[in-house]
C-alpha cells in the first residue's frame, strides 16, 4: 500500500490574481498557508490487473479509462496508463468548501501515482502538473494557487508570472511572530458548499472590466504590502489589511458575499475580530478572522451557531505517508 497526502490551503490575500485573464498581463500574487487539514489517497495492488477500483463518495469498478466517471482520476490514471490498482480518497474537511480540496486531491494523487512508478518528482513538478490537469486538459476556470500550496505547504508568497512560471517565496518570521499568527486566526464553518469555477469563470470576465481591474490590482497592492509586514513580524498589520481586500474581493463578483456571510462578518467584527474574510471563491464554506486573543471568547459567544475549527498551520506539504516494501 502507498498512502500520500496534501494539505488544505487558507488564502489570505490576493485571490483571483492567479486566473489567466490577469495574470498573463499584470502578474499576480497571493499569500496563503496551508493548515493541518488534509486529502488522503490510498493505492493498493487490485487482484484483477485489468480492472481499476476507485472509492470516494462514490464507489467505481472499471475495465477501461473511459469508463471513469470521476475527472481527475480519469485523466491522470489514463495519463500514467495505470491499471490493477485501487485508489481510496479520505479527506478531513468536505470538498467545496473553499480550502482548495479539489487541487489537494489532484496533487495527492499525481503524488501517488508518481510514487506508484517509482519516480521521485518535485514540488514544484507537483504543482505545475496539477494545473496542467485541472487547467488546461480539464478546462476548469481556475486559478493557480491551490495546486502550489497544496504541493509546497507552508506560509509562502506566491508570484504569478506573465510567462506562466510561478515564485514561491517562504514568508519568513520569528517564532513568536509564527506563533502569534496562529493563535490569533479564527475559523468557523458556516456551512454548504459552493461551485468555485461558477464564481471564478464570473470573476476572470469581470477583471477585464475597468473599474474591477483596478481593483484587483489594488488587492495584490495589499498582498504585497502583508508580506512585507509579516517578515517585519508585525503580524497584527494582517487585521486591518484582511478586512481591506475582503471589502474589495467580495464586489468581483456576484457569488461571493451573501447577507448570511455579510451578518457572520459584521458580528464577529463587532465583537472584536480585526479584519477577515470569506475562504475560497465565494457563497459558502469557511469564515476566517484575525482576533487577539483577548477578544476571541466574546467573538465565539457572537457566533455561537457556527462550528469553531482549530487553526493550526503546516509546513510539509505533498508527503508520502507509507509505503510497503512490495513497492520498492
Amino acid at each position: 500500500m502507498i498512502i500520500t497526502r496534501a494539505p488544505f490551503r487558507v488564502s489570505f490575500c490576493g485571490g483571483g490574481s492567479d486566473l489567466p485573464s490577469f495574470y498573463k498581463q499584470y502578474g499576480g500574487c497571493v499569500l496563503s498557508t496551508t493548515i493541518r487539514k488534509y486529502m488522503y489517497l490510498t493505492l493498493h495492488k487490485y487482484f484483477d490487473k485489468n480492472q481499476i477500483v476507485l472509492k470516494y463518495s462514490q464507489t467505481e469498478i472499471v475495465n477501461d479509462f473511459s469508463e471513469i466517471q470521476h475527472r481527475i482520476f480519469k485523466q491522470c490514471l489514463s495519463d500514467f496508463d495505470i491499471k490493477g490498482v485501487e485508489i481510496t480518497s479520505m479527506a478531513d474537511i468536505p470538498s467545496g468548501t473553499g480550502l482548495g480540496s479539489s487541487s489537494s486531491f489532484t496533487v495527492a494523487l499525481l503524488h501517488l501515482l508518481y510514487t506508484y512508478k517509482g519516480e521521485f518528482v518535485s514540488k514544484y513538478k507537483l504543482g505545475k502538473e496539477a494545473c496542467e490537469v485541472e487547467i488546461q486538459k480539464l478546462g476548469e476556470p481556475i486559478g493557480k494557487q491551490d495546486q502550489f500550496a497544496a504541493a509546497f505547504g507552508g506560509l509562502n508568497f506566491y508570484e504569478f508570472m506573465p510567462s506562466g512560471f510561478v515564485n514561491v517565496e517562504p514568508v519568513v518570521m520569528q517564532q513568536s511572530s509564527y506563533k502569534k499568527l496562529e493563535q490569533n486566526l479564527m475559523m468557523f464553518y458556516l456551512g454548504g458548499t459552493h461551485s468555485a469555477s461558477a464564481i471564478l469563470k464570473e470573476q476572470s470576465e469581470n477583471i477585464k472590466k475597468d473599474n474591477k481591474l483596478k481593483l484587483q490590482i489594488k488587492m495584490c497592492d495589499i498582498t504585497k504590502q502583508l508580506k512585507e509586514e509579516l517578515q517585519k513580524n508585525n503580524v497584527d498589520a494582517i487585521g486591518e489589511l484582511l478586512n481591506e481586500n475582503w471589502m474589495l474581493k467580495k464586489v468581483m463578483a456576484s457569488g461571493i458575499s451573501n447577507p448570511q456571510i455579510d451578518e457572520v462578518y459584521e458580528k464577529a467584527m463587532n465583537a472584536g475580530a480585526k479584519g477577515g474574510k470569506l475562504l475560497g471563491a465565494g457563497g459558502a464554506g469557511f469564515m476566517l478572522f484575525y482576533v487577539p486573543l483577548k477578544s476571541q471568547q466574546k467573538v465565539r459567544m457572537s457566533l455561537d451557531n457556527l462550528r469553531e475549527i482549530n487553526f493550526e498551520m503546516d509546513n510539509a506539504g505533498a508527503s508520502i505517508i507509507h509505503v510497503d516494501k512490495d513497492f520498492i
